[in-house]
Formats: structure tokens, sequence, C-alpha cells
């Protein structure tokens, strides 16, 4: 080491100026010191703080490499040979833990502790010293100053002494005070080597002493296993760069082929509607209810499970129930100016769902699979190889439209063919007969592969060429007194007129008109065959329900498009679920040639329940009934007197009020100009008073039927 400089101690009594410049170097030195300790003490202090935090750092990762195998995850939770391999690792990070937290001791020991006792103790007591020597050379150069300042005139032996004594002391404190101080800063210029050496060389024996042990600890055992383990890493990532390889094709591919998907309503002979599905999922709005007339519509995600339609939001776990669509109705709708809506009903009719598909394919496509589900074709083997085939069945049953003219011209009844036997009235209501009709087969009710018709010529005259008004409806009501009247109109001469607004849905024929049941089968048969073949149009009509007649009339221009008279109407019923779809069933010859009878049934769509069609279409049917009873015996010149004439007011009044309940046979007697009506089976007491020609109600007509003798 070379020489070190000091200060004269020996010239502290002297201080002259050389020493006080002297004094100044050491000074600015021990500053310069000072300064340079604290960064070298900060930049020591962060090497320890690093050394804490790793040596904390790797422990907590040795802690969770061995909670690995307590974890739970989606994916790849259960690899033990992943879990293995990190047990082997938290069992070497362990050891290095360890390793680490004997360096961090070390470095405390050997490098923080001697930087931090040269910094906190003797720079502190270099500037405590000097702050001392110059309150003491301040204090010394005060007394000399006093003491000058004594008069040789007046002397004053007390103010003298005081001042001499004051000079003595102040000289002597800064005498030994800047001696402390000059040693200090002599002993500080080897200090600072010592400061400065000290921690360096603990910090590098830490160090060594931690690659020792690091070396120690590294064994042939550990670096094979390190070697394979570089070797998996290796192949896992030329795995996952061909898969990434790979899934960028996909992308490529998927972006070319999608792209005509991007569009909400893609092109339909590129995209074709897929009517054969059983499955089916996508986002569909559903229309909620908020109040008594508004409502909202929510996104959600829709899909099939067996014979269950479900949805599910975005963030649900899994979907939850909607309905169950077994024997479901589905039809489309017109809601709120939106497009592409349909209505599901379940079967019980309790529950029904408004629908808007995001396209024109997935709004066809969405009515076809839940049509399939409906009819439980899921459950079969081969669901799409039958719903290929049932859709192709309904599709060879639809009759182009041309033929609707020629076909409605050969339903309309004529005089020469009235039928022998028939109901009193139908109901619209389901009545006791109801449940013993609901075992009939639907193939009972409608012949399989029956055309359908799903719209109306329009216009049409009211009087047809060929059609025939059966007898007593010729659309005026005879005046029971004899009076001749001015011509009216079918509408001016009815008691009753009523109109509704209604939507032909579509007609097909009957095998049956004895139960509601044809009715509903009819509907649900037409309402599919629509969805199936995408006939969503529907063509608004006046209904105007009179005594006399049913009339479809068109709202524009009031042309008659179609005249269905009341007698022939002999069923009528509302949708079981939907009671806006009503339908009639009409009973007419087969034509001019074939006397054969035929029964078509149709179906509508109302703005209003169908019941309420349905009460004024029976009520019509009374007034008529009772009309023409009053005609008859008019007719025959009948005066009913005495007890004759109570049972024909209490016949009357039974037609009134059950013959619309139950299909009840109606024999009318004459006897010498006198008539009795005969109900089998309910009034007996009638059945053998007189004998004479018996009548049977067909629609609300009287036709004689055979003679019988007197019983």
């Amino acid at each position: 080491m070379p020489g070190i400089d000091k200060l004269p101690i020996e010239e502290t009594l002297e201080d002259s100026p050389q020493t006080r410049s002297l004094l100044g170097v050491f000074e600015e030195d021990a500053a310069a010191i000072s300064n340079y300790i604290n960064q070298l003490f900060q930049a020591m202090h962060r090497i320890y703080d690093a050394q804490n935090e790793l040596s904390a750092a790797t422990h907590l990762t040795s802690k969770l490499l061995k909670e690995y195998e307590k974890q739970r995850f989606p994916l790849g939770g259960d690899d033990e040979v992943m879990t293995s391999t990190l047990q082997q690792f938290a069992k070497v990070i362990d050891e290095l833990s360890s390793c680490h937290a004997v360096l961090s001791t070390q470095l405390a020991d050997a490098m923080m502790f001697p930087i931090t006792q040269f910094k906190e103790r003797d720079l502190k007591e270099i500037l405590t010293l000097k702050e001392v020597f110059q309150i003491a050379s301040n204090d010394h150069d005060a007394a000399i100053t006093r003491y000058s300042r004594l008069s040789k005139r007046r002397e004053n032996e007390k103010i003298k002494a005081e001042v001499t004594e004051d000079v003595y002391t102040s000289r002597k404190k800064q005498h030994q005070t800047m001696m402390h101080y000059f040693c200090a800063l002599n002993t500080l210029q080897y200090k600072k080597k010592i400061a400065m050496l000290e921690p360096l060389l603990g910090y590098m024996q830490a160090q060594i002493s931690f690659f020792k042990m690091g070396s120690e600890n590294l064994t042939e055992q550990l670096e094979e296993f390190l070697t394979n383990i570089g070797t998996s890493v290796q192949n896992v990532r030329r795995e996952m760069e061909c898969e990434v390889e790979n899934m960028q094709q996909t992308i490529e591919d998927l972006e070319v082929a999608s792209d005509p998907l991007y569009l909400p309503d893609p092109d339909p002979t590129k995209f074709p509607v897929h009517r054969n599905l059983t499955r089916k999922a996508g986002y569909l709005n559903a229309r909620n209810k908020t109040g008594l007339v508004s409502s909202s519509w929510e996104r959600q995600f829709y899909f099939t499970q067996g014979g269950n339609l479900m949805s599910q939001a975005r963030g649900d776990v899994a979907g939850g129930l909607v309905m169950d669509i077994d024997n479901c109705s589905v039809m489309a709708v017109d809601c709120e100016d939106r497009r592409y809506c349909f209505q599901i009903t379940s079967f019980d009719g309790k529950k029904s769902s408004i629908l808007q598909a995001e396209s024109k394919k997935d709004y066809e496509e969405w009515i076809c699979t839940i049509n399939n589900i409906s009819k439980q074709i899921y459950l079969s083997e081969n669901p799409e190889e039958i719903a290929a085939r049932v859709n192709q069945t309904a599709l060879e049953a639809v009759t182009p439209s041309p033929s609707f003219q020629q076909r409605h011209e050969s339903m309309r009844p004529t005089m020469q063919s009235r039928p022998p036997a028939a109901r009193t009235s139908s109901t619209g209501s389901l009545g006791s007969e109801s449940a013993a009709l609901s075992a009939l087969s639907l193939d009972s009710l409608v012949a399989p592969d029956t055309p359908i018709q799903f719209d109306i010529i329009s216009p049409v005259s009211e009087d047809l060429p060929g059609q025939a008004k059966s007898s007593g409806q010729s659309g005026r009501r005879t005046n029971p007194f004899g009076e001749s009247g001015g011509s009216k109109s079918e509408t001016e001469d009815s008691i009753l007129h009523q109109l509704f607004i209604v939507r032909f849905l579509g007609s097909m024929e009957v095998k049956s008109d004895e139960s509601p049941d044809v009715v509903y089968e009819t509907m649900r048969q037409i309402l599919a065959a629509r969805a199936i073949h995408n006939v969503f149009r529907m063509t608004e009509s006046h209904l105007v329900v009179t005594c006399d007649c049913l009339k479809l009339i068109d709202p524009q221009t009031q042309v008659t498009r179609l005249r269905f008279p009341l007698p022939n109407v002999v069923l009528y019923a509302t949708h079981q679920e939907n009671k806006r779809l009503f339908g009639f069933v009409l009973r007419t010859s087969g034509g001019r040639v074939e006397s054969r009878q035929t029964s078509i049934c149709y179906i509508f769509e109302s703005n209003n329940e169908g019941e309420k069609i349905c009460d004024s279409v029976g009520l019509a049917k009374q007034i008529a009934f009772h009309a023409e009873l009053v005609r008859i015996f008019w007719g025959q010149g009948i005066l009913v007197n005495g007890r004759e004439k109570v049972y024909l007011v209490c016949a009357i009044e039974y037609i009134l009020q059950d013959a619309y309940r139950c299909s009840n046979t109606v024999v009318v007697y004459f006897k010498e100009g006198i008539c009795f009506l005969e109900f089998k089976p309910k009034i007996k007491r009638l059945t053998n008073v007189y004998c004479g020609t018996i009548f049977k109600i067909i629609g609300f007509s009287l036709q004689p039927l055979t003679n019988i003798p007197v019983i």
C-alpha cells in the first residue's frame, strides 16, 4: 500500500492557515468518500435484496410444483408423467432454495455488515466531529475578539479575569476538538480501504461457497434427468409447430369456405335447406312478454336434445329445458313486423314460444327439424332416411293451385244428391262423444297421401256455373204470413250477420265428419305441409256468417270468393292449443255425375279467437233451424192446439237448446193436417201418438224418408 496522507496533530494548537487549508482538503476527501460509500451501499443492498427475493421465489416455486398433483385442471389434469416430472423438479429446486438461503445469510454477514458499520458509525462520527470543531472554533474566535477589546486606560480586573478565562477555556476546547477531529480524519484514510474491500471479499467468498454447494448437488443422475427433459421439450416443441401449421392451414381454408356464410342470409343456391334433420342448434331470438302489450327479444343459443328443445345463454354452464317438442305443432307467424318468425306450441297447449331465426335457411331448417322431431322420427334407427321419405310423401300430397277451382266446383251441393242421413248439428267444443271417438286412428279421419290445397283462386263469382243451391237455401226465407215483399239480398234478409277477418291456411278431403278430431288432424297435416314446403303466404279474407251460408269475401274488391251453404257445414272446431286456428267440415256431393258424398275440411287463422267464430256459426245454425221448422209447419197449413201444441213447443225448445250438444234423430209426423215431432231416445211420450211421414234432420233441412203404419 502506498503512503497514507495524514494531518499534523502537533500543529493543531498553532492553527495556522496552512493547517486549515490542509484540513479543508481532508474534509473534501471525507465528503467524497461518504458519497461514494452511499452509492456502493445501495448497490450491495440491491444484491442482498435480490438474493433474498430469489431465495423466497425459489422456495415458492418448489412449493407450487409440489402442489401440482392437488390441482384440478379441466384439460390434461390426470397426466401422471407430468406430475412425476414436476415432483422431481420440485425436489431439485427445493435444494437450490436451501443453497440460496445460505447465500443470503452469508451476504448479510460478510458483505452488508462491514459496509453498514462504516457508513453508520465512522462516517457519521466524522460529521459529528466536524460540527463540534466548527462550534469550538467560532467560540475561540469570539473570545479572542472580546479579549482584544480590553481597555488599557480603564482596566477592570474582574472583566479582564473573565475575558482571560473565556480565552483559556475556548482555546483549550478548540485544541482538544481539533486533535480528535484530525485523528478521525487520519483514521478515515485507513477505514475507507477496509470498508470497500471487506464487503467485496465477503461477497465473493459467499458466491464461491454457493457454487461449491451447487456443484456437490449436481450429480450424474440429475444431469441425465435434465437431458431427458430437454429432449422431451424439443419433441413437444416440434409437435406444437406441426400442429400450429395445420391449424393455420385450417384457418385459411375456413376463411375461404366461410366467406359466403358471413352474410346473415346466405345464397340458397349455394347453401340449400336441409329438410331431413332431426337435430339442430344455433342462435335464435326469443320473444318474451314484458307487459300486457309490450315484449322484448332475447338472443340465446337453442339446440334440440332428443324430443326436447333446450336453450343456453352465454356464460351458462349448461342448457335449460324450453319445452317438450314431441307431438308439438310449429308454424310460421307474423310477429311485430319481424322476419323469419315461427311459433312452437307444445302438445298439451300449455306452453308456446315465438322464435326468430337469423336467416331464411335457418328459419326453414328449424321448422322442418322441429316438425320431424314432433313425429318422433329421431327414435328410429335411420332418422334422416325416414325424414326424407316423410317429406317426399308430403311433397307428393300437395295439389297444384290451378286445380282448386275445378275441385271446388265438384264440392258444391246439388238438390238431387241429398244424403239419406246426417247429424243434427256439429259442435266446436269437446262434447261427450269426443272421448268415444278419440280411439279412432288417424287413417280413419284423413286418408294417407290426401292432396292439400293451400290457396284460393280469386276473384270467384258468388253464383258459379254449375253450382246448385240446396232446397230451402236460396238465400231468402219464406214469409210465414204469405206476404210478398221486395227483392232483398241475403245480407239484408238474414237475422244474423257477423264479419270476421280470417286467413286461409288450406283444405283437404277427410274420411269422417263425426268428431272434432278430424279437424285437429287436418290442422296438424296442413301446418306440417306448409312448413315442409315453405308455404308461408296466406290469403286474407272477410268471413261473413249469416243464417244461410258462410261467405269468404275479398276485403279489397268485396267480391265473394267462396260460398258455403250453412246446411252443409256439419262440423266445426277450434285448435286445442292455438285458439286463433279453427276449421269446419263441408259435406257436399261428389259432382254432377257421381252421387257419392264427400267431406272437405277447411282450416283458417283468425285475428280473434276461433271459439267466437264457431259460436257464431252455431248461433246461425240454431236460428236457421228454428226458421226451417216454422216454415215447414206453416207450409203444411198445420194448426196446433191444446196438448199437441204443448208437445210441439217442448220439442222445438229441446232442439234449440240440446240439438247442438249431441247427434239426435228428429222424426216429424203428419196426420190429418196435424204435425208432431219424435225424438229418439230423448222424448219417449211422443213416439206412439200418431203415424205418418218421417223426417230426418240433415244439417237443418227436413227430408222425407219413408212412410210407416199407425202404431
